[in-house]
């Protein structure tokens, strides 16, 4: 099988990385972080020198960053991708936002690398498993090209041809995740106010209409078990629904749900700092209601 580059080994990318070992790709692999390289090696993987250094050893280069101006120095810096001699296809799988997607295509299309924004959604055990979605902004062409990549590591959608298409998704996708979030704790909140047992609150919510990705995936696991460790930064979420806010705006779209929601999510990235899971955004709702949503004993 071919040999890919695959450049950020953190939480979701050494899982994703994994599986293509896994399924018997040739690796060649960057990180900042020399354990993070260390751990892939001893996988299987080849370690590089540099970005560039990825990109003169593969004509796919995948990547799994954790903010943008990392994607862009990866990408078009001093030792990014664009000094590689071998590099074809850049498959950026983090969340930049569609102004940043554009500006890296643009900045590689001059070298004729072609750039594709392909972020994922499903986290660290969907990463696991390979069920994570990614949304994939290519032509078809390219698409028809990476289907059996991606496919080892997710369910791969094309939803749209022009650069920056699936950042936007991606943002709408986690704008969603943190609002059915925020409104689930504060519901839940109200609800041990009032007497309810909050485990039979989360049955009942996902057997009628409120259920929502939090209710069914985090708000036993990670609220009422009081361990929130999700293994998704606040942080993180708090840098994507502002991405989602700014582009709303370019776009002309109000978002007035979206701006409560995004004062949250920063109210407890504040609180919490950078390691803050983005569960713990019941953590101010239950200061300000006066509970805790744990288990009754």
């Amino acid at each position: 099988m071919e040999t890919l580059g695959f450049i950020g080994l953190g939480r979701m990318g050494s899982r994703m990385a994994g599986r293509l070992l896994q399924a018997g790709y040739s690796l060649v692999v960057f990180d900042a972080s020399a354990s993070a390289m260390e751990q892939m090696v001893k996988a299987g993987a080849k370690a590089a020198r540099s970005p560039a250094d990825v990109a003169s050893q593969a004509e796919v280069v995948l990547a799994s960053l954790p903010v943008p101006p990392v994607v862009e120095s990866v990408a078009l810096g001093q030792d990014g991708i664009i000094h590689g001699s071998r590099i074809k296809l850049f498959v950026d799988m983090s969340t930049t936002g569609s102004i940043f997607a554009k500006r890296i295509a643009k900045g590689l299309a001059s070298r004729n690398i072609v750039a594709v924004d392909a972020p994922v959604s499903g986290g660290i055990a969907g990463a696991a498993k390979g069920t994570i979605a990614i949304m994939t902004s290519c032509s078809a062409e390219v698409f028809e090209r990476l289907q059996p990549i991606l496919a080892v590591m997710g369910k791969p959608f094309l939803v749209g041809s022009e650069p920056g298409q699936g950042q936007t998704m991606k943002l709408l996708n986690n704008l969603l995740s943190a609002a059915a979030m925020a409104i689930s704790c504060e519901a839940v909140a109200m609800g041990v106010k009032a007497g309810l047992d909050p485990n039979q609150m989360v049955d009942v919510l996902n057997s009628g209409s409120g259920r929502n990705s939090a209710t069914q995936d985090k708000m036993k696991q990670f609220v009422i078990s009081r361990s929130f460790a999700l293994g998704f930064s606040i942080e993180l979420l708090n840098k994507d629904v502002r991405l989602c806010l700014e582009e709303a705006e370019a776009l002309g779209v109000p978002m007035i749900v979206g701006s409560a929601v995004r004062q949250i999510v920063g109210i407890t990235a504040s609180l919490e700092g950078p390691e803050g899971d983005m569960t713990a955004i019941a953590k101010p709702v239950e200061k300000w209601a006066g509970v805790t949503i744990k288990a009754k004993e």
